[in-house]
């Protein structure tokens, strides 16, 4: 046989779309020709396949090779198609006989000794083939990670002559290697008893944690802001396997290492104010995932908010509301997955205290108007952290724990899923009619209290999803009164701007 089709896939983003490497060995004179609009890197691939070959043992065809990777108009890069492209001449050239090839992925870069070694974003190629039920030939620095995808084929390689022994049934290799299950309960670091008084900020920490919801925290510097951002993780739910799984084939995008012991927890982002919008949002002319991305399922914090440039905040927008982000460049458009949850911590003046008479109410204006309200509108959750006193500084009661939080938290959290299966902060407006129903009562108080402070639509309704959540914690059927005054209690911001515009 003259000719082979090997399947193997390209990185698109957060997709992996299948390429046929088709290798035809023709007359003529040597020669070694790739199509298929490969970039550099995979043209580069001729000599590491070749070198790979006769380092291999195997014999290098004397004749013209001619490589295809079809798609013909879907970019190639990197050295992922390597061992799809060597297995094709071994079996082009009669070195490899094996009917059932059409069953089998290849994916790997090769050493110059004909070793396989690892490549990026192996769980969207591997997620592809389980859906076109192939067995996939992987390195074996890959196949721990891959192994987290339940159902797929898989066999890991270290060398072109294993996939050879393999494929002739010579030494036939282990499929679906089986790994301890090193996943631990969750050890955190840092725990929410560290934070000393701040109840407020603690009880709206629980609600945001429970129904998703963004959440803003203002107040001078030292009342805890910062501590209580990061300690959000550690009270959030478990992520499931599927949230796993979507949130660890962003890192290997990105060549990221994914630590199998605690990959079930939920990231926390944390990028300096000076960040582009690039590097939050994602981009570059390949375009790769940004911070917002990569906090998807868990928690994105943006500390000293105004310091950010306000285009870049802006950016945010609309990845909030609609859980993606949509990367358009002149060659390609990409698309990934950014269902974060927003903290952010905010000085209320530039001199750190608005009560500290360094600043004139119109400095903080400016300050604050840094901030637009359109994003701040998508926020549900604001409120102002009081300074500590030196008693509360100095006690030594214990505070309530993670791990106690963690519970109520998981118990509103499961009723969600029951109910509605997402979380509130994900309603729609017409899931809102039908989960979120108000009686005669409750209606006529929001009305009033949406008049008077001035509510926008999206704010009106990010008060009543609050409402829903504090009930879920309450473990309550119906949205009573009291939920809806403590929600409308969590507009600090806009409560400070229209203080300072009197």
């Amino acid at each position: 046989m003259s000719l082979a089709r090997i399947y193997s896939r390209a990185q698109v983003g957060i997709n992996a779309p299948e390429v046929i490497v088709e290798v035809h060995l023709g007359n003529g004179l040597p020669a070694f020709h790739i199509v298929g609009l490969p970039e550099a890197s995979v043209k580069e691939s001729k000599d590491r396949v070749r070198s790979a070959l006769e380092n291999s043992q195997f014999g290098f065809p004397d004749q013209r090779i001619t490589v295809n990777l079809a798609p013909a108009d879907l970019p190639k890069d990197g050295g992922r198609f390597d061992l799809a492209i060597a297995v094709g001449i071994l079996v082009a050239s009669g070195q490899i006989v094996c009917p059932d090839i059409h069953k089998y992925e290849f994916y790997g870069e090769l050493a110059l000794n004909g070793e396989v070694r690892g490549v990026n974003a192996i769980l969207p190629s591997v997620l592809a083939a389980k859906e076109q039920d192939r067995c996939c030939f992987l390195p074996f620095a890959n196949d721990s990670l891959a192994s987290l995808v339940n159902g797929v084929k898989r066999k890991a390689v270290s060398s072109l002559q294993e996939v050879w022994g393999d494929l002739l049934n010579q030494q036939p290799l282990p499929l679906n290697i089986e790994y301890p299950d090193c996943t631990q309960a969750p050890d955190f670091l840092l725990d929410l008893s560290d934070v000393k008084g701040q109840p407020g900020a603690k009880r709206v920490l629980e609600i945001a944690a429970a129904g998703g919801h963004n959440l803003l925290f203002l107040g001078p510097p030292g009342t805890g802001k910062s501590m209580l951002a990061q300690r959000m993780a550690t009270i959030m739910p478990t992520m499931s396997d599927d949230e796993a799984i979507s949130t660890a084939a962003l890192y290997s995008i990105i060549g990221q290492s994914i630590d199998l012991t605690n990959w079930r927890q939920r990231p926390f982002r944390n990028p300096h104010h000076t960040c582009s919008a690039v590097a939050l949002v994602g981009g570059s002319s390949n375009p790769k995932p940004g911070e917002i991305s990569l906090a998807h399922n868990g928690v994105l914090f943006l500390d000293e908010l105004p310091e950010f440039e306000r285009k870049v905040l802006d950016s945010l927008r609309e990845p909030m509301e609609t859980g993606t982000v949509t990367i358009s460049r002149a060659a390609r458009q990409m698309e990934f997955p950014a269902q974060f949850q927003l903290i952010t911590a905010l000085n209320p003046s530039p001199t750190g205290s608005h009560t500290d008479k360094r600043a004139t109410p119109d400095q903080v204006m400016r300050y604050l108007s840094r901030v637009s309200g359109p994003f701040i509108d998508r926020i549900d959750l604001q409120i102002e952290l009081p300074r500590l006193t030196s008693i509360e500084l100095q006690s030594t009661k214990p505070e309530e724990s993670s791990a106690q939080v963690r519970a109520r938290v998981e118990a509103a959290y499961y009723i969600q899923l029951k109910r509605q299966g997402k979380v509130n902060a994900r309603l729609n407006n017409k899931e809102m009619n039908v989960h979120c129903e108000l009686a005669s009562p409750e209606l006529q108080f929001l009305a009033r209290a949406s008049e008077k402070l001035s509510l926008s639509p999206r704010s009106y309704h990010r008060v009543i999803k609050v409402a829903r959540t504090i009930s879920d914690l309450k473990g309550a059927e119906n949205i009573s009164l009291d939920e809806l005054k403590e929600a409308l209690n969590y507009r600090a911001f806009e409560r400070l701007l229209a203080q300072l515009a009197k």
